[in-house]
């Protein structure tokens, strides 16, 4: 088998889908791996890093599998052949013409944010590798745009009360984001629509914020509220927001826009110079006043929902996808080490989405359906 890693061109995009430690793991295995001139330089990895580790530097798309990180273009689909496998994030729920042409194009596509939550595929949970870099990044943007100290201070001019923070969500990136908070001693709550994470909110040192709703949904993911669920969480939390100085939003439903969590008199309410780090801005934001990629000064209060925070750690965030790919091509391995794709096995149905010019997966189908 060959893989091959294009240079990524989506903007601000600095990740590479392999690195020299998976290259010379995937060598041993014989896998040969094609890397584009280059492709590493934005995760601080040179071509002669990879060459040592047995990677060829060439052109990486007539490969029997390209990986990428993010979606591809619809330039890099015209270099995909019909023979070819591509895996990334392919954003099969809100990208239908990317899912379109990739089924017109013949490619046998794999998202990486597809691959079943079970326990075998654990090592190829992307989502949650970089949900954990997000979540770090966040919080320490939390302290970096706060006007305050996150930790107590006890000091010959007297005694700094620590920070309180709220982290809305506690999915992997918000459990990361309350552990770090936690790390840099701020007073830390976090909150989840799905009551059965408030252990792992506590066990982080953390408080749990009860509102009364309950959303657990399938798959690890809260559902969608009712509307008057939403009505009786945006009044709790609106009450509960403004006794904090900072807020960090990690809550997301999978093909739909994010939740507003925190409304306009929300942020209207709390204490000049507070702070919210809305993680949400790519799918619309859980803030009112969020603007996806941008700082907003809002009645004394900055609203910043920063976008692709785990390129910002391309170094770290390279490494962990790295892994996750890799986990995944092994399972494309056959005895003889060429390609052998077994759809009988769920993790590699379950992730592919588009096959023999067809679109395979449910969701990807509905929201292409949807979009004609």
């Amino acid at each position: 088998m060959q893989v091959g890693v294009p240079k990524e061109t989506a903007e601000g995009e600095r990740r590479v889908a392999l690195v020299p430690e998976v290259v010379k793991r995937l060598a041993s295995k014989d896998v040969q791996v094609v890397v584009e001139p280059g492709a590493g330089q934005g995760a601080l990895l040179p071509d002669d890093a990879f060459t040592e580790a047995g990677a060829t530097i060439g052109d990486p798309w007539g490969a029997d599998v390209v990986a990428k990180v993010a979606a591809p273009s619809p330039e890099e689909i015209g270099r995909i052949g019909s023979d070819t496998i591509l895996v990334g994030f392919l954003a099969p729920l809100t990208a239908p013409d990317s899912t379109r042409a990739l089924a017109q194009a013949g490619t046998t596509a794999f998202a990486m944010e597809a691959i079943p939550r079970i326990t075998r595929a654990q090592s190829m949970d992307a989502l949650s590798s970089q949900s954990n870099v997000a979540g770090y990044k966040a919080a320490l943007l939390a302290a970096t745009e706060l006007q305050r100290f996150f930790p107590m201070l006890m000091t010959a001019a007297g005694t700094i009360r620590p920070a309180k923070v709220l982290v809305l969500g506690a999915g992997v990136a918000g459990l990361q984001a309350i552990a770090t908070t936690r790390r840099l001693g701020a007073q830390v709550t976090g909150y989840d629509v799905r009551p059965e994470v408030a252990e792992q909110v506590r066990s982080l040192g953390a408080k749990f914020l009860d509102v009364g709703v309950d959303a657990a949904g399938e798959g690890g993911y809260a559902r969608e509220l009712t509307e008057d669920e939403r009505a009786e969480q945006q009044r709790a939390l609106q009450e509960a927001i403004t006794t904090f100085d900072a807020v960090v939003t990690t809550a997301l439903v999978p093909g739909r826009r994010a939740p507003i969590l925190v409304t306009t008199d929300a942020v209207n309410g709390m204490k000049p110079g507070s702070v919210v780090i809305d993680l949400a801005g790519e799918s619309g934001g859980n803030c009112e006043v969020s603007v996806g990629g941008e700082r907003v000064i809002h009645d004394n209060v900055t609203v910043y929902a920063p976008l692709n925070l785990p390129s910002t750690m391309a170094e770290h965030a390279s490494q962990l996808y790295a892994r996750n790919v890799m986990a995944l091509l092994e399972l494309f391995l056959g005895e003889d080490g060429a390609v052998s794709l077994d759809f009988e096995d769920e993790i590699i149905a379950g992730a592919c989405v588009t096959r023999g010019g067809e679109i395979v997966h449910a969701g990807a189908k509905k929201t292409v359906e949807a979009a004609a």
